[in-house]
């Protein structure tokens, strides 16, 4: 008979200790206490605490893509409104726990990115992968014309994106999601004007 496997538990659970703790605050220890396994579980089933950061940190973004594709890629809504409705969702997901949690891919850019270049090299994929989404509906938006015509979608969309995750780590120092509040209206009401 075979043990069951914690693999899962060890990642849903870890993410969550992750971001409460960050990547270097969250001990081995604390996240097999958090999955209740046994210690040895967590080197079953991941060769490092990097490899194991690296599946959260896909697990994290396997979520973020729903939002995606309910949002910014959902060819049903008008463009502007997808991102109207991502902000939206950014603002209720940087809400949660007083704000204090911050985006796990920006905190794992801040505390891993210098001392894992894996990790660093990941995040930056998904940043890609999510200024690819904004520019898509900026570049629907144009061709809508709920933007002008000069738009350069592909700018716009990085300064979106890190611009947001600017206000993300202010509503984290903060603890209060305000500057992402503030942050959407701006957006919509100087920028996208």
């Amino acid at each position: 008979m075979s043990r069951p496997s914690h693999r899962d538990t060890l990642l849903a659970k870890g993410m969550g200790v992750v971001h409460e703790h960050g990547f270097n605050g969250a001990s081995v220890r604390d996240i097999v206490q958090a999955a209740g396994v046994p210690h040895g579980s967590f080197t079953n089933h991941f060769a490092s605490k990097e490899a194991f950061g690296l599946e959260v940190i896909d697990l994290y973004f396997a979520g973020a893509c729903l939002d995606l594709r309910e949002t910014l890629c959902n060819d049903e809504l008008a463009p502007l409104l997808r991102l109207r409705k991502y902000m939206d969702a950014s603002i209720r997901h940087i809400s949660r726990n007083d704000s204090r949690n911050g985006c796990l891919f920006g905190n794992f850019a801040i505390e891993a990115g210098d001392s894992s270049e894996s990790i660093r090299l990941r995040i930056v994929e998904i940043f890609a992968e999510i200024e690819k989404c904004v520019a898509y509906c900026l570049t629907a938006a144009v061709k809508a014309r709920e933007l002008g015509a000069g738009t350069n979608c592909e700018e716009l969309a990085s300064f979106i994106v890190a611009s947001l995750q600017g206000a993300f780590l202010m509503a984290k120092v903060h603890r209060d999601p305000t500057p992402v509040v503030n942050f959407k209206e701006i957006l919509f009401s100087v920028i996208l004007r």
